[in-house]
């Protein structure tokens, strides 16, 4: 399978494990895009918490029940795609700019599914380049500190302001993204840490510790993994 196939099969595989009655996170992103049409075919009766406009967007148009965080209890189960998966199902996330509100709904879910197609497994993170989310306001002085938190976990890159179409890129919740192109994060725990304490970062695209289960789509199947 190439990787289209790779993340439909994924998809469709966490898809089987929604049943009536649950509040699910649905995640952003082309793999997570796969997983929202799978459930949709099922037709459960469900309510879908989704993690960015685009993804709520897709859901309406396929009749699922959309309800709001906070507003519907804790979530049973989240279902969302990653940049990167590494040791320990520790993750890359944001690459799609949603990075805030898929952890704020990750966070608030019994059990949190990943799903990808098999590029996307790596021996240690920072391939990807790490997106981080922050306030529009002083952006530069706070790249600046970015940079900081980056040398204190030996990380010697400059954070890069995330463009599109000639204009900085805007999440859903009016906040700007930086880029950072560590190449090897070798204590993902320590640089999550020291990036939260520099003012102006809301938040990070590295998830730790919050993912139950993988579901990698493989040219062999679909493979599961653990933490």
């Amino acid at each position: 399978m190439d990787a289209d196939a790779q993340k439909k099969a994924a998809g469709e595989a966490a898809a089987g494990l929604v049943a009536s009655g649950m509040v699910v996170g649905l995640g952003t992103g082309s793999t997570a895009a796969w997983f929202v049409k799978a459930l949709a075919e099922r037709k459960l009766d469900i309510v879908g918490v989704p993690t960015s406009q685009a993804t709520a967007d897709l859901a309406e148009s396929l009749g699922i029940r959309l309800g709001e965080l906070g507003k519907v209890g804790a979530l049973d189960l989240t279902v969302d795609g990653a940049d990167e998966i590494g040791p320990g199902l520790s993750l890359i996330k944001g690459g799609g700019a949603a990075l805030l509100r898929e952890k704020l709904v990750w966070e608030a879910s019994r059990r949190c599914v990943v799903i990808a197609d098999a590029a996307k497994r790596v021996p240690v993170l920072g391939k990807f380049p790490l997106p981080i989310e922050v306030v529009a306001f002083g952006h530069e002085t706070t790249a600046l500190r970015i940079c900081d938190a980056l040398a204190e976990c030996d990380i010697g890159v400059a954070p890069r302001l995330r463009m599109k179409d000639g204009a900085p890129v805007r999440t859903d919740n009016g906040n700007l993204i930086y880029d950072a192109p560590c190449g090897r994060i070798e204590e993902p725990s320590a640089l999550a840490a020291a990036l939260k304490s520099v003012t102006g970062v809301v938040d990070h695209g590295l998830f730790l510790d919050l993912a139950d289960k993988a579901l990698v789509g493989t040219a062999e199947g679909v493979v599961t993994l653990e933490p």
